[in-house]
């Protein structure tokens, strides 16, 4: 959790701040400065209990792109863990194609989609598909883009969400994107990649670590901590333009920004004051406002989906638990406990739809947990022993978290009911802090 907690805690937290740069700095391994190194690889560990059987086609003039979107479209379906390819057996088929179901259904796929790839003007391509219920012997419809080539990519994912919505009906993330850190040589990135780990592009690129990173609900933007100035200081950093506001660089430690629904505030952990509390600030740095009251340690904030409460890890209770207060602050009501089972609960995050809590507790180990917030019920999700992080799918079907396997810092990736599992690795080096990006508006 690396969120800098009181020097009483420092033994016996793993995820220190201070522990974690020490083994940063004396890692073995160091990233090539390429960043072809910073590509996530992708590995399935585990998969659904049922897969959707799916075959899709290449693409008619596909070849004529520089990317080849049938290749991702099926990577993407079968990385969820929801989809088994069909082997297309090389066919080509154009959506305008008056195409057989009846043999496709003969070879196994219960859905198929075909697809064109055709140079359009000032160097664009249009893309066209269609998907197909080979059961039920009809048409899901399809989708028509005019795009640049640098667009091919977001657009393969966009098709890939087309067929998991159609088809599983819950809405997809391949079109989402990630952020994570890694440390390249003597120098510590702060990543932007495509949901499959690809595309990867470094936002920030510093002498000294960087933790944190928290995205904006509308996906432009993304805070974090740097530790530039010697000292942790938050920043919110526009993708689009590379401009950046310092937000909080107050007296002692900044820490664990999150993001309001609105977009217009962040919750941070500030130390300004002795020991580390909540605070609210504008995203442009103005209006700072303590809103937590405890004579304890309360850290790493994050909102409600509905912008009305905070939850947060205070040690309030003897021991690091999860708690939850009015958005407006303890004056406005005070802060009750969230976790029961386990003595050590920390790193809290929120499903998108409100429902579901997961951190990370202390048993044998870190591991990521799942709690319902209706009735408390708590579900374990993995078999590692150093996970931390953990970050909600914008569907909230799917929790990226970073743990170690292997001996090494890697990401993972898990799907709420715990069958669906991948494990996203450098070439080299280590990767942390990942964050999942909102849906794109």
């Amino acid at each position: 959790m690396r969120k800098l907690w009181a020097p009483n805690w420092l033994s016996a937290r793993r995820q220190n701040v201070r522990l974690a740069l020490m083994a940063w700095l004396a890692a073995a391994l160091a990233m090539s400065a390429g960043i072809a190194h910073a590509q996530l690889n992708v590995e399935i560990v585990g998969v659904g209990s049922t897969q959707f059987p799916i075959a899709t086609a290449n693409f008619q003039g596909e070849a004529q792109a520089p990317i080849n979107l049938t290749a991702i479209i099926r990577s993407d379906l079968v990385n969820s863990g929801r989809f088994k390819n069909v082997d297309p057996g090389g066919a080509t088929v154009a959506e305008t194609a008056n195409v057989d179901l009846g043999s496709w259904k003969g070879r196994g796929a219960d859905a198929f989609v075909a697809g064109s790839v055709t140079p359009a003007a000032n160097g664009q391509f249009e893309v066209r598909f269609r998907l197909y219920d080979t059961v039920k012997q009809q048409s899901l419809g399809g989708l028509a883009f005019t795009v640049a080539p640098g667009q091919l990519r977001v657009t393969a994912h966009k098709i890939a969400d087309y067929i998991y919505e159609k088809l599983l009906g819950e809405r997809g993330v391949f079109a989402t994107r990630l952020s994570y850190v890694s440390r390249v040589g003597n120098r510590y990135q702060l990543l932007i990649s495509d949901s499959d780990g690809q595309n990867a592009q470094v936002a920030l690129s510093s002498n000294e670590p960087i933790i944190s990173p928290a995205w904006s609900p509308d996906g432009r933007r993304v805070a974090y901590v740097s530790f530039e100035a010697k000292k942790p200081v938050v920043y919110v950093h526009d993708l689009a333009t590379g401009k950046r506001v310092l937000v909080s660089n107050q007296k002692g430690n900044n820490s664990a920004p999150s993001w309001s629904p609105d977009g217009q505030k962040l919750a941070v952990a500030l130390s300004r004051d002795g020991n580390t509390q909540v605070y609210l600030v504008n995203a442009d740095g103005s209006g700072l406002r303590r809103i937590s009251r405890s004579s304890a340690i309360d850290t790493e904030p994050q909102f409600a989906p509905d912008g009305r409460s905070i939850y947060f890890t205070s040690d309030r209770g003897g021991a690091p638990q999860i708690y939850r207060m009015p958005a407006t602050g303890e004056e406005s009501g005070a802060a009750q406990r969230v976790t029961f089972k386990g003595n050590y609960n920390v790193s809290p995050r929120i499903s998108p739809d409100g429902k579901y809590l997961a951190y990370i507790t202390r048993a044998g180990g870190f591991k990521l947990q799942l709690q319902d917030l209706s009735n408390g019920d708590v579900t374990s999700l993995t078999d590692t022993s150093n996970d931390e992080s953990p970050s909600f799918a914008a569907n909230g079907k799917y929790i990226l978290y970073a743990t170690r396997v292997g001996g090494r810092a890697v990401l993972a990736a898990v799907s709420t009911d715990g069958r669906t599992k991948q494990v996203l690795s450098l070439q080299s080096g280590d990767v942390r802090e990942p964050s999942w990006g909102p849906f794109m508006q």
